[in-house]
């Protein structure tokens, strides 16, 4: 799941960026509510961290943006040092889905964002296809409940390929997925990965193969199914 984190501290950002990449999230960062608009319009996200206080704008302005502009807002929590309860009520009546007063710790943060995500529809409910299963909250995926060994990236390819099946998961799509708006990725770094990811089934025994849609993109489909 892809994260947009909008926080003018530098610390504060990196700090809240590094835990939740830990936990399986890819994470954005905007410092502005110019970034922070410029890149909702580009990437479809699954939640946003929006602090108030930034330097051009207010971040209320962000959540009117859905209905001024028609801009698609996800699941947000604004997470703000301003603890007057107007401040509270405007952001929950403009959209936002929690309010977080600063300071804030990072566990709770997350946990939060898991309430959140569950609330608005993007719930941990565990993946199936064949005898392999992934457990979104944990992070967790297996065959034939064996734990599959999988570093980070290749377990949000696994995850994002997983929620598409049977459809066909687009290349574009998936590499605005799993990398950073800010990270240069390579011609072949897709490729790169779906390979890796093949091989790591394929080894796990499991009934479930990764076939490739020649200038489209992959889709996850049953070894004994007819393509």
């Amino acid at each position: 799941m892809k994260l947009l984190i909008v926080e003018d501290h530098d610390q504060l950002r990196w700090l809240l960026g590094n835990h939740l990449q830990r936990c399986g999230f890819e994470v954005d960062f905007a410092e502005t509510g110019c970034q922070a608009l410029a890149c909702l319009k580009a990437v479809r996200y699954d939640a946003l961290i929006l602090d108030l206080g930034l330097p051009d704008m207010d971040g209320g302005q962000i959540l009117t943006a859905r209905r001024v502009g028609g801009l698609h807002i996800p699941p947000c929590i604004v997470l703000t040092a301003r603890d007057a309860l107007q401040s509270k009520l405007d952001s929950l009546n403009a959209g936002a889905d929690d309010y977080v007063l600063k300071p804030v710790d990072i566990a709770e943060l997350e946990a939060r964002i898991k309430a959140v995500l569950r609330r608005t529809g993007r719930a941990f409910v565990t993946l199936r296809q064949g005898n392999l299963s992934f457990e979104p909250q944990f992070r967790h995926a297996t065959v034939d409940g064996r734990m599959l060994e999988l570093a980070r990236r290749e377990t949000m390819l696994l995850e994002e390929m997983l929620r598409t099946a049977p459809r066909i998961a687009i290349k574009d799509h998936l590499e605005e997925r799993i990398y950073g708006s800010c990270e240069a990725v390579t011609l072949n770094a897709i490729e790169a990965l779906v390979s890796r990811l093949r091989r790591k089934l394929e080894a796990a025994g499991s009934t479930v193969r990764i076939d490739t849609v020649r200038g489209v993109g992959y889709r996850l489909v049953a070894a004994d199914h007819n393509v």
